[in-house]
């Protein structure tokens, strides 16, 4: 581990590449670059941040991560340096921002990226741990005690700590605060001699099956890592690089595979011009005459097919006619009662058939009639046109 000291000289680092790469910004070597509390004698504890990028660049080199829970803890900068970054130096800068009174102090971190003898180990192991945060496994005293187990169960001559990530640059998602939920840190670790027949019983038919039924597979070596490191056995992940793996692969041709069609031939800059007339008079003018012929039909069945009202009248009974003429008469008399209070008597309370011999009554008086005088209601001897019914007599009397 790397601690910046706190004066502003750069420091330079020495990682090796394939090998964990951890550089702790400790937050107590920050605290002299930024003014005390007013009050003398008073322990300041500000809340600091650190913000970490390549000289020149927005962001951090690929394979660099940093991480800060909050304003009160450490930041770490940790990664796996790569191949390509050898004999180059990075430099990052380190800007730490005090928020209480938003001044800022700012740091070189030089990273000279070796080149390891025994780099890549050709057997690499990647756990799951899901009790386990990434900047909790960080820490030397965390990541010493999982080496070792691992170191017990592998038996190898040189084992190193490769690669870790969080379970959320995976996919993960962040757990729920409750019960004190962990989201999980991959750990990958590379030896020199082969996997041990404990970590070779992930690949047996019997757990594949009790993983694909999300049941815990059964590990004899679970119990070195149980004290302290809860392993996801289903996760592990075991690479040989020992076994030469052809990158050529014969294409096996079947659905979804189109026939190879040979080279791809451009067409040829002259090309001929193409008449778009035809196809002008085809889309535009078929439609439109259809449409034509389909719009003289119509008009055809609506303007030259109709009956007529006389034809119409003719064929409909008189005794409709009358009905149909009173209802217009009954609502035209009670359009005009709804625009006067004072209102004659209706003509629609007037029988309109005779009651005896079913003939057409007329109306007492015309439309100009002024009835306004006429009572609302008149007697029976009043109404003309009335036939008289026989009472009937007792017999006593005949």
């Amino acid at each position: 581990y790397t601690i910046l000291s706190k004066v502003h000289s750069d420091r330079n680092v020495y990682p090796s590449a394939g090998v964990l790469f951890v550089h702790v910004l400790e937050r107590e070597y920050f605290k002299g670059e930024f003014p005390p509390y007013p009050k003398p004698g008073e322990i300041s504890n500000d809340p600091i941040t650190f913000n970490t990028n390549l000289m020149g660049y927005p962001d951090r080199p690929g394979w660099l991560r940093y991480i800060q829970r909050t304003p009160y803890s450490d930041g770490v900068l940790y990664g796996s340096p790569t191949l390509e970054n050898v004999g180059k130096p990075t430099i990052i800068e380190i800007t730490a921002y005090n928020r209480r009174t938003f001044e800022t102090a700012r740091h070189n971190l030089i990273i000279n990226i070796m080149s390891a003898e025994d780099f890549p180990l050709p057997y690499q192991a990647e756990f799951f741990i899901r009790n386990m945060n990434v900047e909790e496994m960080l820490a030397s005293e965390v990541l010493g005690d999982f080496l070792g187990a691992v170191k017990n169960v592998w038996q190898p001559e040189r084992l190193n700590a490769i690669n870790i990530t969080s379970a959320l640059d995976r996919g993960g998602r962040v757990p729920l605060p409750i019960n004190d939920m962990k989201e999980g840190v991959y750990v990958m670790v590379g030896a020199d001699v082969p996997f041990s027949s404990c970590l070779r019983e992930v690949e047996n038919p019997q757990n594949q099956l009790r993983c694909s039924q999300e049941m815990e597979p059964v590990i004899t070596c679970d119990k070195k890592f149980r004290t302290q490191f809860h392993i996801d056995w289903c996760k592990i992940s075991l690479v040989d690089n020992t076994k030469q793996v052809s990158t050529f692969q014969e294409v096996i041709r079947g659905e979804g595979i189109l026939p190879d069609g040979g080279e791809y031939k451009p067409p040829s800059d002259t090309l001929k011009s193409r008449d778009y007339y035809s196809d002008f008079l085809i889309t535009l003018a078929v439609p439109s005459a259809i449409a034509l012929v389909l719009f003289l039909i119509l008009a055809y069945i609506m303007c030259c097919r109709r009956e007529g009202v006389e034809k119409r009248n003719m064929q409909t009974p008189d005794i409709q006619l009358v009905h149909h003429s009173a209802i217009q008469k009954s609502t035209k008399e009670l359009r005009d009662m709804s625009k006067n209070r004072e209102i004659a008597w209706p003509l629609s309370t007037l029988p309109v058939f005779h009651p005896v011999t079913g003939e057409i009554v007329p109306p007492l008086h015309t439309d100009s009639y002024d009835n306004t005088s006429m009572p609302l209601m008149q007697t029976q001897q009043n109404l003309p046109h009335q036939t008289q019914i026989p009472q009937q007599q007792s017999a006593g009397q005949y």
